[in-house]
């Protein structure tokens, strides 16, 4: 798609009545990691961001890796990172196809793709000033794996140093494995093991009403975010997330519904990750770079977003150039 090769240029908007602003779109740093070499794609050797598997594998090597699913990239989720910082290079090390491999139901993820280097980058303030990097493994070419293959890949096939994991973590074929067998195995294969606490959710009064999933027992979880975006409720979302939310659109002029004084409409499918329930929220904000953020209102129902300007004709959305448009949410 023509819009996936707009990655580091700089690209202008029209602010208050035809100042062009600079936007530069940042290019992904998430890397898909083949466990061996029997794993390569066939049609090249190099990865989407251009850098030759054998680098991304010995990019690992020597590496501290944070185990998990990564959706939401929450509070507990950056709590990994920083305990992998704090042992070495930091990485997160997640698995992708698993709902099309396990049947699950497709959805939207918390996080879009586009956007998820903003927030890695954010948490290097709280990682030694190192933006921890994305890994992620084709769940299918894991799913089998007994909880000791599994250790042996980490140890063997990508020369990794360490691992962190929260205390519930299960892995291994039909999660098998608990972190007490994950730290022998590590021993065992000489690979240092970081068990940690999970970070405990503070609205434990939601617990025993709205949960029946027996993985949670009070900790901060995607499905804990996902619960409060279903509820509009975004100061208990920006809780858990420890930023607050951004949605991003990718429109395009086909796609724009209508555009009069300081309202614009814009279908939902143009929308690339969760949106909150539908509703009124106020204090949101667009967001094109730190300085530049125009503050508006959305209103979201079942099949359109709608972004009330609090200033009358302070943008001209048909010159913004950047595929993405970012709505931030105020708690």
């Amino acid at each position: 798609m023509k819009h996936a090769m707009l990655t580091n240029q700089k690209l202008f908007v029209n602010l208050n009545g035809g100042i062009r602003l600079p936007i530069t779109v940042q290019g992904t740093s998430r890397r898909m990691l083949p466990l061996s070499s029997s794993d390569l794609k066939a049609t090249s050797q190099q990865d989407d961001d251009g850098t030759p598997c054998s680098e991304q594998l010995s990019s690992v090597a020597g590496g501290i890796v944070a185990l998990g699913k990564f959706d939401a990239l929450h509070i507990g989720h950056r709590e990994l990172a920083i305990q992998a910082a704090k042992a070495g290079t930091p990485f997160l090390l997640s698995f992708t196809g698993m709902a099309e491999v396990l049947g699950w139901e497709p959805r939207a993820p918390v996080v879009a793709k586009c956007d998820r280097d903003r927030v890695l980058s954010s948490w290097s303030v709280c990682c030694g000033k190192v933006v921890p990097t994305e890994l992620e493994i084709e769940f299918s070419k894991v799913r089998n794996l007994t909880p000791p293959q599994f250790v042996e890949k980490l140890s063997k096939e990508l020369g990794v140093r360490g691992v962190v994991a929260g205390k519930n973590y299960r892995f291994g074929y039909r999660a098998a494995g608990d972190v007490s067998e994950l730290s022998r195995l590590c021993e065992e294969y000489g690979i240092e093991a970081y068990i940690i606490n999970p970070v405990m959710d503070k609205k434990q009064d939601i617990l025993d009403t709205q949960f029946t999933d027996t993985k949670e027992r009070g900790q901060v979880s995607s499905t804990r975010v996902r619960y409060a975006l279903s509820k509009g409720d975004m100061r208990y979302v920006s809780e858990l997330l420890g930023r607050k939310h951004r949605l991003i659109l990718m429109p395009n002029n086909e796609q724009l519904v209508s555009s009069k004084n300081n309202t614009i409409v814009f279908p939902n499918r143009c929308l690339l990750n969760l949106p909150p329930k539908e509703g009124i929220y106020d204090n949101c904000h667009i967001v094109f770079d730190k300085e530049n953020v125009v503050p508006c209102r959305v209103v979201i129902d079942t099949d359109n977003i709608q972004l009330e300007l609090v200033e009358i004709n302070c943008i001209n959305f048909t010159s913004v150039d950047s595929p993405y448009l970012n709505i931030e949410f105020g708690a």
